[in-house]
């Protein structure tokens, strides 16, 4: 059933957008500094007499890949709370978590002080930042698109991306400085810790943030709803049938979410994450010049998102997403064979990162909305939270995993082109089956 959306307060509005993206920078800040200092962290935690550089650095990505496991489950039980009792309340409870894991890992005792038992703390902390940010999604977009006008809900929904965007770049900003004012020795001593311990300071914003919040006016409809038995009287019967059709309803749209994220999942993460790694170990960059070619690929992807966003609420959420997924196909070979040519300027380089970023931004602005027009409300912090974190549990937390191993074995260095074109491939027909006046409708209860 759909209902109009009540008169929304600008206050309210704003705040549920600063409070709702707040935590999901402090996330994404987070997965971004690990990736951009994995091989410092390799060097630190996975590394013995006995192992290789690459076979270290694998390790790192293993243990990245595992966090990304943990976040279903962090979807599943944390959006079955979103959807019981409360937005707010759950995504006060998934900040703190983030928060004190990252932090810890700023504390952890390294391989060579208590040897064998450091990757297994690290893992350990790992884990439990993936059930936080299991959880940290669907109620962010639950907030922000059930606060949004209709018109609106692709430029809302936007700024959850845009988060990501500027929660990477700060994090490949913060690795660039890092690199630039420290020794190498004192970078791998010491200085990789610095990131992680700053996520005690803007957890705590974020959690101030949080508890001003106020709860969606789509939830409390329903909650009204159920205290006043306005859905009216049904058997048990049909109680049954009901709660079997929803779930099978979720269920599918949960499936065909992850074919349309997978793509964006597998490109954002292999153009603004693993890149610095692969630039490094395959392409012999030093690691400033592969840090600064990430901050290129983050700008571009920041540059676009919200535009896109806002073009989803005049066009559909199709077009837009549908053009960024086949330019990436199209694109990412000519893109990737730039980057290995020695001949090729540095400007051009630039530029081809740039791009790189931008047209994973397209896919990104209208995702969050398109994500939370696919649910209702009594399923959408669960059925979207699971959606985007199964599709990035597989797609993107796999990446440096999957393109490590492969140009290890294959000695093959296009397979991040490889990867990106054949994900962004199965999006594209997945996007094509999105119905083109969906933005136009209200959100359902």
């Amino acid at each position: 059933m759909s209902t109009a959306p009540a008169t929304l307060d600008v206050r309210r509005t704003r705040r549920s957008l600063v409070a709702g993206t707040v935590g999901n920078f402090v996330e994404w800040y987070e997965f971004g500094a690990y990736g951009f200092f994995a091989t410092v962290i390799a060097a630190n935690f996975f590394s013995s007499t006995s192992t290789s550089d690459a076979e270290s650095l694998i390790k790192t990505y293993a243990s990245f890949a595992l966090a990304f496991f943990f976040r279903p489950i962090g979807a599943a039980v944390f959006g079955r709370v979103g959807d019981r009792i409360g937005r707010r309340p759950t995504l006060i409870i998934v900040l703190l978590l983030m928060t004190l894991s990252t932090t810890l890992i700023g504390i952890l005792p390294t391989y060579a002080t208590v040897g064998a038992a450091a990757p297994w703390l690290l893992t350990l902390v790992r884990a439990l930042q993936g059930l936080s940010a299991g959880g940290e999604f669907g109620g962010a977009v639950s907030i922000m698109t059930e606060f949004a006008p209709k018109t609106k809900r692709g430029l809302y929904g936007a700024w959850q991306s845009l988060t990501v965007a500027l929660g990477l770049l700060v994090g490949a900003g913060l690795a660039v400085i890092l690199a630039t004012v420290l020794s190498k020795e004192a970078l791998n001593d010491w200085g990789w810790r610095i990131p992680f311990l700053l996520a005690l300071p803007l957890g705590l914003v974020a959690l101030w943030l949080r508890l001003r919040l106020d709860e969606t006016p789509n939830f409390e409809r329903l909650q009204q709803e159920a205290r006043t038995g306005a859905t009216g009287e049904v058997t048990g019967r049909n109680v049954a049938q009901v709660q079997s059709a929803d779930k099978a309803e979720v269920a599918k749209a949960i499936a065909l979410g992850i074919g349309r994220l997978m793509g964006w999942s597998a490109a954002g993460y292999t153009f603004l994450v693993v890149m610095p790694t692969y630039l490094q170990a395959t392409l012999n960059a030093t690691f400033q010049q592969a840090l600064v070619a990430t901050v290129l690929a983050n700008l571009g992807f920041a540059v676009s998102i919200m535009p896109a966003g806002w073009l989803s609420d005049r066009i559909g959420r199709r077009p837009v997403m549908v053009t960024g997924a086949a330019l990436v196909v199209v694109l990412a070979f000519p893109l990737m064979n730039l980057l290995q040519d020695k001949e090729s300027s540095t400007a051009a380089k630039g530029i081809a990162v740039f791009v790189a970023g931008l047209v994973v931004g397209l896919m990104a602005g209208p995702g969050p909305a398109m994500l939370a027009e696919m649910f209702p409300t009594r399923a959408r912090y669960t059925g979207l939270g699971l959606a985007y974190s199964l599709s990035n549990a597989v797609f993107s937390g796999c990446a440096g995993l999957i393109i490590t191993e492969l140009i290890k074995r294959t000695k093959n260095v296009d397979i991040p082109a490889y990867y990106v074109a054949v994900t962004c491939a199965v999006s594209v027909v997945a996007l094509l089956t999105l119905r083109g006046d969906d933005y136009k409708r209200e959100l359902r209860d």
